[in-house]
């Protein structure tokens, strides 16, 4: 028996779905590369890889706000200056995501529920136009059925709206899903759209401990979720 099927009661649900960024990719190499190009262009200077990998996890707008002000609160920079900012963040991001990479054990995992038809979704805060293009680059775009992203909709997470859409799209209750992230927005989204949350150790979460949210688990690898011994921890 996995760890999933323990999870439900020994049963596999219907619909797993995931993020994107700090759970499937290590993204934040090619973030922080587009975000310091934006930074240059504005006649500042660059913020770093270890700052950009506290601060993502909100959205694009969010992030460009993050770096201007220099530091995860944001509300004092300006709206036109962000506006500006933004869609050269946008432009630079679009161009490369050559450092941006698969984390180990994220195929195993994917390649494991699909042998089950096990639906699976994507619900990040990156723009939806990055989505498609970016799976299809790394070689997982055939895995998910639907992808929702940050402006897919009117609210993101931890707004639980983009897993509510995918649960009515795919008949699933959300008692026979799971929600797999890293980030406290992960976790609050999945928990007030009542779906059962497994989060990984390795991302990005503002510089907190992901058990801090306490989700059902908190992995180290996606491997654990349906290996059939606890060999890997």
């Amino acid at each position: 028996m996995t760890l999933l099927h323990t999870l439900f009661g020994g049963e596999l649900p219907r619909l797993v779905m995931f993020d994107l960024d700090g759970t499937l990719l290590d993204s934040v190499p090619d973030l922080a590369a587009a975000v310091d190009r934006m930074l240059e262009q504005l006649g500042r200077p660059p913020a770093g890889v270890e700052c950009v990998r506290d601060w993502v996890g909100n959205g694009s707008q969010v992030l460009v706000r993050r770096a201007l002000a220099g530091q995860l609160e944001h509300a004092a920079v300006d709206d036109d200056e962000a506006t500006q900012a933004l869609a050269l963040f946008m432009a630079t991001y679009a161009d490369s995501h050559a450092l941006t990479r698969v984390y180990p054990g994220v195929r195993e995992c994917l390649d494991w529920l699909a042998a089950r038809d096990i639906a699976m979704a994507v619900i990040t805060n990156k723009p939806e136009r990055f989505i498609a293009p970016l799976l299809a680059e790394k070689g997982l775009g055939d895995y998910f059925r639907w992808q929702v992203g940050g402006d897919t909709l009117p609210r993101c997470k931890p707004d639980p709206d983009g897993l509510l859409h995918v649960l009515h799209a795919a008949a699933v209750e959300p008692a026979q899903a799971l929600f797999v992230g890293d980030s406290c927005n992960d976790v609050r989204a999945a928990r007030a759209a009542g779906v059962r949350c497994v989060a990984l150790s390795y991302g990005y979460n503002h510089g907190r401990p992901i058990a801090e949210e306490n989700p059902a688990r908190v992995l180290d690898d996606l491997r654990e979720l349906v290996a059939s011994s606890p060999t890997l921890r």
